[in-house]
């Protein structure tokens, strides 16, 4: 039996959250209300976004984005085969095609030049209408190159930023951009650019708030974005369509009026969840700069395993979020018994992701097969997440860097 336990992953929640949930349990108000109005004010203003829209996943966060964005029946999202499913299955709900491009073999994100191959080669036969980019563990992408590639093919942008906050890009700098609040003891930017926070950059971004990102609602999400309208759609569809604050009505302040402007969706937030995200998020900070400390702890402690590893990168425009600390094996057939040897020892781990195009509903339905994106099947063969999360200690992390160094001592098994 293992002589310690070390969870992939322990949300960190305090007393503050506790009391927070107690406190809204007793207002006698639990649904959508004041705390998920408290909860998008204050998301809006940390990322420096001028709307936030609070909904009850990252995967509705998703699906409502690419709505507002306009995607329908018979149309087509361009995105990572490097994701979760939801962001594939956010664009089927709306009658879409998912269409992948390449990753970049350093940081797993949508390579550029790949999604410029692969717009050129879908124009003729199918209708590409949004670019999905994925912040793969919490690296923002190359959004100073995918943005401009977006615009000349006519394309809205809904970025899938479920791993990715807080998370900062260097983009040029545009007079009509918003101002996203500089990463703290970042380096400047150079003249012409400015630190944009991911949650500012695309026309809609999702963020997840599910039980291991980097800040949680339990379940939870959110969409953000610069569009009045696009906002207004946005609440209208969380909550069947109906317009206005038709939550309100039954309030003392609300009226039984109210309208179903269109279809929509049972998607809302409720205030229970909203209050430990207002509280989370005033800790969002401390929680990144605990991420990056133990990010630098694994760092020190495997560099001497990197005949036998890649450990993953920041680039060097780039403030990371740290939500996934994902190493890869330079030999993939040790990953299994390497994943059971950490279990053994009570040590927890995850394989992100599968690539999506490898899934058999993929294959079966769109007619993906292995070969079909190299380097994301690559990577994906020696992927293995080790643990990390805010309340662990620098034990923890040796503990884990040794128990690899032993396992990975052991004799390549035999293929």
């Amino acid at each position: 039996m293992a002589s310690r336990s070390i969870p992939f992953h322990r949300p960190a929640i305090g007393e503050n959250e506790i009391r927070a949930v107690v406190e809204t349990l007793r207002s006698g108000w639990i649904t959508t209300g004041p705390r998920v109005k408290e909860l998008e004010e204050s998301f809006a203003a940390f990322v420096g976004a001028r709307h936030a829209v609070a909904v009850n996943s990252g995967t509705a966060a998703i699906h409502l984005g690419l709505l507002a964005a306009g995607l329908g029946p018979g149309e087509a999202i361009l995105t990572s085969p490097i994701t979760f499913p939801a962001t594939t299955e956010a664009a089927i709900y709306c009658g879409a095609e998912p269409l992948f491009a390449d990753v970049d073999p350093v940081t797993l994100n949508l390579d550029p030049a790949a999604v410029e191959r692969a717009l050129e080669r879908f124009a003729a036969t199918k209708r590409v209408r949004v670019l999905v980019p994925v912040h793969y563990g919490g690296q923002p992408c190359a959004m100073e190159r995918l943005v401009p590639i977006a615009r000349r093919h006519g394309l809205r942008i809904v970025e899938d930023a479920a791993h990715a906050l807080p998370a900062w890009r260097r983009m040029p700098v545009s007079g009509s951009d918003p101002v996203s609040p500089p990463p703290r003891g970042a380096t400047p930017p150079p003249p012409g650019e400015r630190w944009r926070m991911v949650g500012t950059i695309g026309d809609f971004t999702a963020f997840s708030f599910y039980a291991t990102k980097t800040i949680t609602t339990a379940e939870g999400g959110m969409v953000t974005c610069e569009s009045d309208a696009g906002a207004e759609l946005l609440r209208s569809l969380r909550l069947h369509g109906l317009s206005g604050d038709a939550w309100q009505r039954y309030r003392a302040e609300g009226s039984w009026r109210y309208d179903v402007a269109r279809t929509g969706y049972k998607d809302n937030m409720p205030d229970v969840l909203a209050a430990i995200g207002v509280e989370q998020l005033k800790r969002a900070g401390e929680l990144a700069a605990a991420r990056a400390r133990l990010v630098e702890l694994y760092r020190d402690a495997l560099a001497a395993l990197a005949d036998r590893l890649v450990l993953p990168g920041c680039e060097e425009r780039t403030v990371h979020a740290w939500h996934l600390f994902p190493i890869r094996m330079r030999e993939p057939a040790r990953r299994g018994p390497l994943i059971e040897g950490l279990k053994a020892r009570g040590i927890g781990t995850g394989v992100h992701f599968i690539p999506v195009h490898l899934h058999s509903f993929y294959a079966s339905t769109y007619g993906y097969r292995r070969g079909d994106f190299p380097v994301a099947e690559a990577a994906f063969d020696g992927l293995v997440s080790l643990p990390l999360w805010p309340g662990m200690s620098e034990d923890d992390v040796a503990y884990v860097a040794s128990s690899l160094r032993e396992l990975l001592d052991r004799p390549t098994p035999a293929r």
